[in-house]
């Protein structure tokens, strides 16, 4: 078996500071361990060659909010394990015990070229549970997984009010979302300070374990990040104040008023997942829906990534999105840079995903030609150096 890869005869959008026009990517141990000119190419003898053939070689595909073998494919009730919708704090919901990777939308992902993804809960609860990292190829999702958990989900806005007003339950409104999220959150901080009492004075009895505010603890230590699902701008606000009341590291997920509010984002220094816009508007929140959205936060300096919200549109459709988002004015670089290096970011995970760099994971995507042209096919996929497709 050989030692090393090269993928050779492509260009090579690393999605750092450096393009090659003719270059080649050398994989070791499953990392990149080397990349450069083609008139640099070291001797390829004893080792295993993909030729690129003229195309595009790119790092795989990042999608930082997607329900990825949560909600199944094809199925209804029995393969939807989105919403734990009867209660409607659920931090102590766990991604990875959810999620099928026999789900045919693995293979699918994979074939587009989306080699990693963050998935979780739904936004029926305020509190709906933690997100996990992982790759796209495997059969066990513990020897999938990237990080988990990378993040807590909340959700605002209209999907709380709808779950719980059909069942006469408290929350109906926004401030009773808001308010549940903040009684959690104080009852998790009060529940910190009980246990390190405890833990520093001899005479003073710990706390009662309770599984809900221990999910919680690595929120407010900032172990992980804040995923609030959000898409009016006053529901953003919204994300960022309570944010603020308890030194949370925030990310708003949709956005899709975000634009209207790019310069207040930019100063907050909060990044946005937007998406999908490739869909319908479904209801009043998403009137002012449009794929113009993350150009403009680009434009103004918010760190800025596109979601499909798998299964809201397939993630074989990533590469899709950002191409559109690209035709409506968003920046080439900027528009690729979306989902690869921008998710990786995001979702703290850049040290090992999102671009070609030497000593990341040998993540990779040949494309034919560039990936934003029709027919752009994709000629191979290689995940922690191995080729999958």
């Amino acid at each position: 078996m050989a030692e090393s890869t090269y993928i050779i005869n492509g260009t090579v959008l690393t999605m750092e500071n450096l393009e090659l026009n003719n270059g080649f990517v050398k994989i070791k141990n499953n990392k990149i361990s080397a990349l450069g000119p083609m008139t640099q190419l070291p001797d390829t003898n004893d080792a295993q060659v993909i030729d690129a053939c003229g195309g595009f070689i790119l790092p795989g595909l990042v999608d930082a909010h997607t329900h990825l073998g949560i909600w199944e494919d094809s199925l209804g009730f029995e393969g939807d394990d989105g919403n734990e919708d009867t209660d409607p704090a659920t931090p102590q919901l766990r991604a990875i015990d959810a999620i099928n990777p026999f789900d045919r939308s693995f293979e699918e992902a994979l074939n587009a070229g989306v080699t990693s993804v963050l998935s979780g809960p739904g936004s029926a609860n305020p509190i709906a549970g933690q997100f996990a990292a992982f790759k796209t190829c495997g059969r066990r999702i513990d020897d999938m997984v990237l990080t988990a958990p990378i993040a807590l989900k909340f959700a605002l806005g209209e999907n709380p009010k709808m779950a719980y007003h059909e069942k006469n339950q408290t929350p109906v409104t926004r401030m009773a979302t808001a308010a549940i999220i903040r009684e959690n959150l104080f009852k998790a901080l009060e529940y910190a300070k009980a246990k390190e009492k405890a833990e520093n004075d001899p005479d003073c009895d710990a706390p009662d374990f309770d599984m809900k505010l221990e999910s919680i603890l690595p929120l407010l230590s900032g172990e992980i990040k804040a995923h609030f699902h959000a898409h009016r701008a006053d529901d953003i606000f919204t994300a960022i104040r309570i944010s603020k009341e308890f030194k949370l590291k925030p990310v708003i997920i949709h956005g899709t008023e975000a634009h209207l509010i790019a310069d207040i984002l930019k100063d907050e220094n909060i990044p946005i997942i937007t998406g999908p816009s490739l869909s319908f508007r479904a209801k009043p929140e998403l009137r002012n829906m449009t794929f113009e959205t993350p150009g403009i936060l680009a434009k103004n300096g918010v760190l800025t990534a596109i979601t499909t919200d798998h299964p809201e549109t397939p993630l074989s459709y990533l590469m899709l999105c950002a191409s559109l988002a690209n035709q409506s004015g968003m920046d080439e670089r900027e528009a690729l840079k979306a989902i690869t290096i921008n998710p990786a970011k995001i979702a703290g995970l850049d040290h090992r995903i999102g671009s070609i760099k030497e000593g990341k994971d040998a993540d990779i995507v040949i494309y034919k030609k560039h990936p934003f042209e029709r027919n752009a096919d994709i000629t191979a996929v290689i995940i922690n150096g191995k080729r999958v497709r």
